[in-house]
């Protein structure tokens, strides 16, 4: 059942999720200067620091009917019997449905990154790391502020998060290991989010949607690069049995996510049953290539930090992503850099076009009535 934002069915207990920790809090005395990378970024995390309030035009209109501008023919259920079926209200409606339910586990997953972020700052045994990860968790609460602003106020619905999301992050945050919130959300969730983000940026002709993406993406590539700093340099350290233990949790990971993250619930609200509607999401040809994608950041990253045994190499031949682990991942992040700033400069540029318009108009008029 999808929730209303604006009249919740769950009271507050039950729409509370509450995980025991677990691991120590580690504090440093070592106050000398760290890592030179991981303080440059932390550096670059401060002065990049924005607010959602005044640099995202929330006054831009958005059809809650085709918030995302995806065509008929890229939904599961398109030219089935269920499709002919439907009403144009309810084809409406199922866009709808799509736009919330992928923009909610974008929300559920950035207050799960926030989350993390905060708790890698409590167990991180450097300095340095904690200081990025402040940073980071003020960059995830802005990231949760704006996907719940948009499903709240242009949307007007959102769906509870996935099972498999849920899962992943539970494993993640119940772990006592200190690397695992970067492994289980700065590799894992943050790069299939990454990916995820990428492909509605580059397909979405919806002005207000490709803003909060591509802002959104400016971040997340810092966030990124401090995960694979970070477990780099501690991967190198680890022993071959300790490195498989990451490396399993990776392929369980990745496999929860291919198989289970597909948006059969949306179908399940109307009226398809569960199997069928996973069977429809499988057949999919353009949620197999979203699913392909989702693995572009993922690969390259866990090959980068020294995560790549024979049986993560073989997960990822049966995934058919085993050729992204070549793909350049600073190539990558630097784009969505370069996207975000190109979007500001064409944004500042025709505000000011339309500033001097304005000027130039008040004065042909003050001349006139003179």
């Amino acid at each position: 059942m999808r929730l209303s934002v604006n009249k919740p069915v769950k009271t507050l207990e039950a729409s509370v999720w509450d995980i025991p920790a677990t691991g120590s809090a580690r504090f440093s005395w070592e106050y000398d200067d760290g890592r030179d990378r991981l303080l440059a970024l932390y550096q670059k995390g401060k002065d990049k620091q924005w607010d959602a309030v005044t640099r995202i035009d929330w006054d831009l209109e958005v059809d809650p009917y085709d918030a995302l501008g995806i065509p008929d023919a890229n939904l599961a259920v398109y030219g089935t019997p269920h499709w002919a079926k439907m009403s144009e209200r309810n084809r409406r409606e199922l866009h709808k449905s799509y736009a919330s339910w992928q923009f909610s586990q974008f929300l559920h997953g950035e207050q799960g990154a926030m989350i993390c972020a905060a708790r890698i700052v409590e167990s991180a045994p450097d300095l340095d790391a904690k200081f990025y990860s402040a940073t980071q968790t003020m960059d995830e609460a802005r990231h949760a502020e704006i996907y719940a602003r948009f499903l709240r106020d242009k949307i007007g619905m959102t769906y509870p998060i996935n099972d498999s999301l849920q899962s992943l992050l539970g494993d993640t945050l119940s772990d006592s290991r200190w690397d695992m919130p970067y492994l289980g959300m700065q590799v894992l969730i943050e790069g299939l989010a990454l990916a995820a983000f990428g492909m509605l940026r580059d397909t979405t002709d919806k002005p207000l949607p490709k803003q909060i993406l591509a802002y959104v993406m400016q971040d997340e590539a810092r966030h990124v690069a401090f995960g694979r700093m970070a477990l780099r340099d501690y991967y190198k350290q680890l022993t071959d049995a300790e490195l498989r233990e990451r490396e399993e949790f990776v392929i369980e990971g990745c496999y929860l996510m291919r198989d289970r993250l597909r948006g059969a619930e949306v179908l399940e609200d109307f009226g398809i049953a569960r199997a069928e509607a996973e069977e429809l999401s499988e057949r999919s040809e353009y949620l197999q290539l979203f699913r392909r994608l989702l693995f572009s950041r993922i690969v390259p990253c866990v090959k980068d930090i020294g995560l790549w045994g024979e049986r993560l190499q073989r997960a990822y031949l049966d995934m058919g992503v085993f050729d992204m682990g070549d793909s350049n991942l600073d190539l990558l992040m630097s784009q969505d850099e370069e996207i975000a700033d190109k979007l500001d400069a064409e944004r500042f540029a025709a505000e000011e076009s339309a500033r001097v318009a304005e000027v130039a108009d008040a004065i042909v008029q003050g001349a006139a009535e003179a």
